[in-house]
């Protein structure tokens, strides 16, 4: 007869398995037509923005990400070396938790400003956002000094802030990780910034918009500080579940 704990264990990963089977299954549907249309009138609007204006927001997001992601090598989290899912998973929630009122707390003050402060909320909110996906790659066990693993959460924060589109593509890197990882350059200097600026910025403008306007601004910006770092937080854990189960022996 199975120990108790090797049984919770089972029953555990069988529920986180058929969690992330169903999160694939959502995360793979095809676009909507609402989906495509404001995909098409995004577009539009990027196209009548001066080619400046998109450099200068292109610099601005790629030296942000990529500060938190080459920056300080103290604020680096180390692996947490445990074997069982379910404590993984139960320090990626603390973590989580944590992050969301961080969050809430930055959107709420930079919100009370109105236009001026809700342009602080940009760097703030990006670094509160990547320090999370440090300690939850920690949770996992795996070592944010190892530029694959800083691949692995911007490929993350790219799944969870895209188009249904770029979405489904991006699921796939993350789904046959071990063949990604190969073919990684050694840097970031390839890296496509200004697609990536472009689909973050369009998918945050709906949500975030109205913090900028005074008086609600400090409510909205709380708010939809909370719930994007919560749905950042539970892309993050999906993705974790992919090479966790990759690297264990595959499903029946």
């Amino acid at each position: 007869m199975p120990e108790p704990g090797n049984l919770a264990e089972a029953l555990y990963e069988k529920l986180a398995r058929e969690e992330l089977r169903i999160w694939l299954q959502q995360t793979k549907k095809k676009p909507s037509l609402v989906n495509r249309f404001t995909s098409g009138t995004q577009r539009s609007i990027n196209n009548l923005i001066p080619e400046k204006i998109h450099q200068a927001i292109t610099f601005a997001i790629e030296k942000i990400v990529k500060g938190v992601l080459i920056g300080n090598e103290f604020v680096r989290p180390k692996p947490y070396l445990v074997e069982l899912l379910r404590l993984k998973e139960y320090k990626a929630r603390q973590a989580i938790r944590l992050y969301k009122r961080t969050a809430s707390v930055e959107g709420a003050i930079t919100g009370a400003g109105g236009i001026l402060m809700g342009f602080a909320d940009l760097p703030a909110f990006l670094a509160i956002k990547m320090k999370m996906l440090f300690d939850l790659a920690a949770a996992y066990g795996h070592d944010v000094r190892d530029f694959k693993e800083r691949v692995f959460i911007l490929t993350i924060f790219k799944l969870t802030f895209s188009s249904q589109k770029t979405r489904n593509t991006t699921v796939l890197l993350l789904e046959n990780w071990t063949e990604t990882a190969e073919k990684l350059p050694d840097n970031f200097d390839g890296f496509d910034w200004r697609s990536f600026q472009l689909e973050y910025r369009d998918y945050m403008d709906l949500a975030k918009l109205a913090q900028l306007i005074p008086v609600i601004g400090a409510g909205v910006g709380a708010v939809a500080n909370f719930k994007l770092t919560e749905q950042l937080g539970k892309t993050a854990i999906q993705a974790y579940r992919l090479r966790y189960f990759a690297e264990k022996s595959p499903a029946r």
